[in-house]
């Protein structure tokens, strides 16, 4: 390249020169060096006007011969637009690959483009999303997938965990799941898991007749167990032991019974569509004097803390969770120790608050608290009588109430837990400053 650069300039030199010496000869030296760098002005224009027109004619023409470095130009455009047609076929035949491997897939995809709108989906997504590919693409998602789960899913861009909706022919169930990338655009994904939500739905009504079934056998047994508690008073030792832990156990039973129903019926009924106002003072007290009551023998100090706004929702579950919470802590919480209990509620957000100055909880079972039947330390779970549902039910509970639950806890220095609700689950009492003025 240099060379022919080399070469280039000498000629273009060679020529100037030559126009100048005859210029020079014939008495014009200035318009001899003018004439000869015009000449060369010349060439170069000719020999570009050429290239252009090889570029436009798109690269396909024969090539050009124009000498010297020009001939270099051209053949690493050349090279490099080979280079690029070979890139773009495999880039071309990676896409075809891939759209012929999502098309095979069980599972629906559909990608989103600006705005929402269908940009690609493959064959799953007609029959599990109910779309039509050649009518839907190009569409916004939100006009053919109608279901208010899905939109408020979809505006609210908080992707963690996935929606489960109804499928277009019944009783089909999917669960679906939306995954940002790129430049505001969106890959949606969709599963049929009619199969595991039969399953599941079995599962639920089985734990709820079983349960069910229990209750009375069990009210049977502590009806007896408190008659023989009668009838042997004053006995040995060994017996009023042995009738003492047969009614801990039918007990222990009987609570596991219950939680097992009322987590049953948080599962298998649907929320109430009109919520009434609680009374978030009135419950405060209620759940102060459930603290009370389970630590006298401890001396716990219960303190409560009530912001004064009020909670919309279904009081029966609500006191159902908080109770729980409560239960917990005072079960977890040493004599001597002291509980809060906390409603605080702004613009943004309400917060139940239950603080302890308990045990703790390593960091490592915070995840799992919420699953059924964990147990941080089952021997210290059955010796304080909890049935490993206590928090199950919680998190069911405000899952109904849009809520959400969160866990903070160290290890002898207490635990807090945090159930904290939308905004839209707030009623302020009125502000006496805003009120009209009265008539006259």
């Amino acid at each position: 390249m240099h060379r022919e650069l080399r070469r280039e300039l000498w000629m273009a030199l060679a020529i100037t020169g030559g126009v100048a010496a005859l210029a020079a000869v014939a008495g014009y030296p200035l318009a001899g060096v003018a004439a000869g760098l015009g000449l060369v002005a010349a060439l170069s224009l000719r020999k570009l006007a050429r290239l252009h027109r090889w570029l436009v004619r798109g690269r396909r023409a024969p090539i050009p011969e124009l000498g010297g470095l020009w001939d270099e130009v051209i053949r690493e455009i050349h090279r490099q637009d080979r280079d690029s047609e070979r890139h773009k076929e495999r880039l071309t035949g990676l896409f075809d690959r891939l759209q012929a491997a999502a098309s095979v897939m069980p599972d629906a995809m559909v990608v989103l483009a600006r705005h929402d709108v269908i940009e690609w989906a493959n064959p799953p997504a007609e029959r599990l999303l109910g779309l039509r590919i050649e009518r839907d693409t190009g569409a916004r998602i939100v006009h053919l997938i109608r279901d208010p789960a899905f939109g408020a899913y979809l505006a609210a861009g908080d992707y963690r965990e996935p929606l489960i909706l109804k499928g277009p022919v019944e009783p089909m169930a999917v669960t679906l799941q939306i995954i940002p990338f790129g430049a505001n655009e969106r890959l949606v994904m969709a599963r049929d898991i009619t199969h595991v939500k039969r399953l599941e739905d079995m599962r639920q009504h089985f734990v709820a007749d079983v349960s069910h079934e229990l209750r009375t056998p069990l009210t049977v047994l502590h009806g007896f167990l408190e008659t023989f508690a009668d009838l042997f008073e004053g006995q040995d030792g060994e017996v009023r032991s042995g009738i003492a832990l047969m009614r801990e156990q039918v007990e222990r039973m009987r609570r596991l019974v219950d939680d097992l129903l009322a987590l049953s019926r948080l599962e298998t009924t649907p929320a109430r569509a009109h919520d009434d106002v609680v009374d978030m003072g009135a419950l405060l007290k209620g759940l102060a004097d459930i603290a009370t009551v389970l630590g006298a023998d401890r001396g716990q100090r219960i303190e409560v803390e009530n912001c004064g706004a009020d909670l919309v929702g279904n009081v029966d579950e609500l006191r159902s969770a908080f109770t729980n919470l409560v239960q917990n802590a005072v079960r977890h919480t040493p004599a001597g120790g002291s509980i809060r209990l906390v409603w605080r509620a702004d613009a943004s957000e309400g917060r139940f608050v239950v603080i302890d100055s308990g045990e703790g909880i390593a960091e490592r079972h915070i995840p799992f608290l919420t699953q059924r039947f964990y147990r941080v330390d089952s021997d210290r779970s059955r010796a304080s009588g909890g049935t490993g549902l206590g928090l199950a039910i919680v998190a069911k509970v405000l899952l109904r109430h849009d809520a959400r639950l969160a866990v903070e806890s160290v290890l002898g220095r207490g635990s807090t837990f945090t159930c904290v609700f939308p905004s839209s689950r707030l009623k302020f009492p009125p502000d006496p400053s805003r009120a009209p003025p009265p008539t006259v």
